[in-house]
């Protein structure tokens, strides 16, 4: 199937893909869809293959098989890994975060524009934080942190935004607010949205659907019909 043989709005689709590592094999005969507008839950426990899914759906990982179909460019893409490389000793403040995400779109040696500064002030207002722009990151709590992260990815203008553990290290609280933020996200701008965590009751809380990552493989990827 090519992509322009997709469903108008069907954003990416794994069709049985085989997702390892060399002659280590994680996730076999994977069937997964995302359409335009999804908020979705990957769940399982820790090693269970979801961060190997992700990477895999964004292309940083090459199938041992099957398929993977994009109905998008892949500079549409959005990215939060589970562990952010940051520098401790670098004193960025959130608004520097946050614009980092969208230097992909600047020509080398060209000024901020304006145009790019309000979508990193827009990305702010949608995590949350744009009361703390001024702010050193690494003086943020673990869940302020996480959202300065999820700024730094809208601001890249992303059309599916992948996230690996965004729970993972803050409290209770801190993950129903992230959970809070990206379902306003969702629903307020139709960004789809794929979130993997190992905890999913939480996930079947916010998201619209939630596909199980267990014992190689991934139980209910694609949406039944209605």
């Amino acid at each position: 199937m090519t992509a322009s043989a997709l469903p108008e709005r069907l954003l990416l689709a794994l069709r049985h893909a085989c997702l390892g590592y060399g002659a280590e094999m994680v996730l076999d005969d994977v069937h997964l869809d995302v359409d335009a507008g999804e908020f979705v839950g990957l769940a399982g426990p820790n090693g269970s293959g979801k961060t190997t899914l992700l990477r895999s759906m964004l292309g940083l990982l090459p199938l041992q098989g099957g398929s993977v179909e994009r109905h998008l460019p892949r500079a549409r893409l959005g990215y939060v890994p589970q562990h952010a490389s940051l520098d401790a000793y670098f004193p960025l403040n959130v608004w520097e975060v946050a614009a980092m995400g969208a230097y992909g779109r600047l020509r080398p040696w060209r000024l901020f524009p304006p145009s790019e500064r309000q979508r990193v002030d827009r990305a702010l207002v949608r995590v949350g934080l744009v009361h703390l722009r001024r702010a050193v990151f690494f003086h943020l709590s673990g869940g302020q942190r996480q959202r300065a992260l999820i700024a730094r990815a809208l601001s890249a203008d992303p059309a599916l935004l992948l996230l690996d553990e965004p729970f993972a290290g803050v409290d209770r609280d801190a993950r129903e607010d992230i959970a809070r933020q990206l379902e306003g996200i969702n629903r307020r701008s139709r960004l789809a949205i794929v979130i993997c965590s190992h905890d999913g009751d939480l996930l079947a809380r916010f998201c619209d659907r939630v596909i199980r990552v267990s014992d190689g493989h991934v139980h209910g990827g694609i949406r039944e019909s209605v």
